[in-house]
């Protein structure tokens, strides 16, 4: 399909700590037991699209990366991975490696996204409509979208996706993000003398999926320094973009050269709001992408995240993205690990290769990860064990993300809790609602 695909895959997110370390960047992390980034790969290897840009903040992290993408898709993709400054936000990234884009369009895709929603649609889609920019949008179960890193939504603000369509739903109107409630929406009348009509919708969520003609993005990165977000500043300008688009006779038809400084002249604050015909005469227009409600979309952007799409992963709405086979009693148990007497692995949990089990233990909601050594009457609720974690006779684990290599010493309590990579919980020790780190060596 002659497409070049960016993946934003991060580095050491904050909103991830104590998760992510120098050694598991945030796209190596295990979900439903297996790194993050093989989710957004093999959705991209499966619409045979192989010329991939794997975008990775910061030298030590993109080091990481580029070994296991190496050892992982050698023979399967061709992927360059590119470090780029840590304090660098998407457009800002997007930008950075903006010289290696060669293909007539291209997609941007979050390196935390979990979906089964073929990119291949999309990237048909783009073409089909001769699009500036398409979206992916899935249906959200619920109107707020969380995206904080906190797993207290109650806390926490809950944003909205504002999106503006056509009657076809295919036409991309306007966008607006981070609306803490629908009554803050407000709307230009001149915007809907443009449109004409226009369909509000807060159901759809930005899956931070996109398909991007290369010259005009390009002109529009390089001519405007300020755009620092694909999300927040990229494409709500390409959208607004649209509705200049037309205003010549010169414009439908021209070289794509021509368009750029088309869009950039059109919105200059002068321009803006004057000379306007109705979008469906532009030349060029904003898309969509609406997955059907039956698909599978869900990005790992905070901890609450982090174990929610684990639970998913082993349940029965995502299980099939994982590539394993699901027993009889709806769970994922590897054949070389082992169970105690009288143990139990519930429905909708894994347990990795090499992990033992001791007598009487309880698995309930859980991924356990590989090389874990679990002993007797432990119970593990609602949480992911990652990697050669040791826990230790008598333990609760109950709604927490306990990282590799930690070690629970015996009748140690966690509830909601995080506990970084290498971390020693003390025997005994009842632990409620917090993040436990090993101090970093100055």
């Amino acid at each position: 399909m002659n497409f070049q695909v960016v993946v934003l895959a991060g580095g050491l997110s904050k909103t991830m700590y104590p998760l992510v370390s120098k050694d598991v960047p945030k796209a190596l992390l295990p979900v439903g037991n297996r790194p993050l980034l093989s989710y957004v790969l093999e959705l991209v290897e499966a619409s045979n699209i192989k010329d991939i840009i794997v975008v990775v903040s910061g030298d030590d992290a993109a080091l990481c990366v580029g070994n296991w993408v190496t050892e992982a898709f050698h023979d399967r993709l061709r992927v360059e991975v590119s470090g780029v400054s840590e304090d660098l936000d998407t457009a800002e990234a997007l930008r950075a490696v903006s010289h290696l884009l060669t293909a007539d369009d291209f997609l941007v895709v979050s390196g935390d996204l979990v979906c089964d929603v073929p990119v291949g649609a999309v990237a048909a889609a783009h073409r089909r409509q001769g699009a500036l920019v398409t979206a992916l949008l899935w249906p959200h179960p619920s109107t707020p979208n969380s995206e904080t890193a906190s797993g207290d939504k109650t806390k926490q603000p809950t944003t909205f996706d504002i999106i503006g369509l056509n009657s076809t739903h295919q036409h991309l109107l306007y966008v607006s993000t981070g609306m803490q409630s629908a009554r803050d929406f407000q709307v230009r009348s001149s915007l809907l003398r443009a449109v004409g009509q226009m369909e509000i919708r807060t159901d759809l969520v930005d899956a931070h999926l996109y398909a991007f003609n290369r010259l005009l993005v390009q002109g529009v990165l390089e001519s405007r320094p300020g755009q620092k977000s694909i999300k927040h500043d990229l494409v709500p300008y390409l959208v607004r973009s649209q509705l200049g688009l037309g205003v010549s006779s010169t414009t439908v038809g021209s070289p794509l050269e021509d368009r750029v400084e088309n869009v950039n002249h059109l919105l200059d604050a002068e321009a803006f709001g004057k000379n306007r015909l109705p979008v469906a005469h532009s030349g060029l227009k904003c898309s969509t992408y609406i997955a059907s409600k039956d698909r599978y979309c869900s990005r790992v952007n905070s901890l609450q995240a982090y174990l929610d799409v684990n639970r998913d992963l082993a349940g029965p709405e995502a299980i099939h993205l994982t590539g394993y086979t699901v027993s009889t009693q709806n769970n994922v148990i590897h054949e070389t690990s082992e169970m105690g007497w009288k143990s139990t692995v519930g429905p909708y949990c894994m347990l990795g290769d090499g992990s033992t089990l001791g007598e009487r233990c309880s698995i309930k909601r859980s991924v356990v990860g590989r090389h874990c050594r679990i002993g007797s009457n432990v119970k593990i609720i609602n949480s992911v064990v990652m990697n050669y974690v040791t826990v230790e006779d008598g333990s609760l684990i109950q709604n927490s993300i306990i990282c590799s290599n930690v070690i629970l010493q015996e009748r140690s309590m966690l509830k909601d809790c995080q506990v970084g990579p290498g971390y020693v919980v003390g025997p005994r020790m009842e632990i409620k609602g917090e993040a436990l780190a090993k101090k970093e060596k100055l």
